[in-house]
């Protein structure tokens, strides 16, 4: 499976073409969509969450379900740092309970559909039981991590005016590891930890591919800074 595979999908399916519309409509909607200058959670970042869902599914779950979940699982995108972070993937899953008859899909697909939605979000802490769930919530989760993940580390941190890492103690040594003020802190908080809480083999061996360059990536940053990590 290829990117370009994915958009053939959705290229084929009159289901997708319309789900598609309406989902980039809200990317550009700023009442009610994504934030739309947020590469973390950009159409972009859907198809590779698509892509990687199809994947790890390894023929377990429908294709085209699979797509409508990676479009829908951020259709409502709230802030890292905002008290209702917990709840986006339930607001997700609404938007897409409403979104989803509306383009054909059956209420079975919608359900399956909805549920990988809802539960595939790492600050709502569910364990989802569903194949689809399960793939969409790995393949989430690996957004965060390796190359893309360094990405979406930095980027994020501006967003939430943290600095990169504090200059006197990058690695916490003399106090708590706190990601909302230090960037680097969050490879310790969350990231490194991602590998052991995949729901699929395939999942857990490329959480654990991309986590090795994100540690030689530390290691690399101490060097520069002349205190080893």
């Amino acid at each position: 499976m290829t990117r370009e595979a994915v958009w053939a999908l959705i290229q084929e399916d009159q289901r997708l073409r319309g789900l598609k519309r309406d989902v980039e409509a809200r990317l550009t909607d700023t009442v009610h969509g994504p934030v739309a200058d947020d590469p973390a959670h950009d159409f972009a970042h859907f198809i590779r969450v698509a892509l990687w869902t199809i994947k790890l599914s390894q023929g377990r779950a429908d294709p085209v379900c699979a797509i409508a979940a990676a479009l829908l699982h951020d259709i409502v995108n709230v802030p890292k740092n905002h008290p209702d972070r917990a709840r986006a993937s339930e607001l997700s899953a609404e938007v897409a309970r409403e979104l989803l008859p509306k383009h054909g899909f059956t209420p079975a697909e919608t359900d399956d559909i909805c549920e990988a939605v809802r539960d595939h979000s790492f600050s709502r802490g569910a364990v989802p039981q569903r194949m689809l769930a399960k793939c969409l919530q790995d393949a989430d989760r690996l957004e965060g991590l390796g190359s893309l993940g360094i990405f979406r580390l930095i980027s994020t941190g501006v967003k939430m005016n943290a600095k990169y890492f504090d200059a006197e103690d990058p690695w916490a040594r003399r106090r708590p590891l706190d990601d909302k003020s230090f960037s680097v802190d969050h490879f310790f908080t969350k990231l490194f930890k991602l590998p052991d809480l995949m729901n699929t083999q395939q999942g857990k061996q490329e959480a654990l591919n991309r986590v090795a360059l994100m540690k030689t990536f530390v290691e690399q940053l101490g060097e520069e800074l002349g205190d080893p990590s």
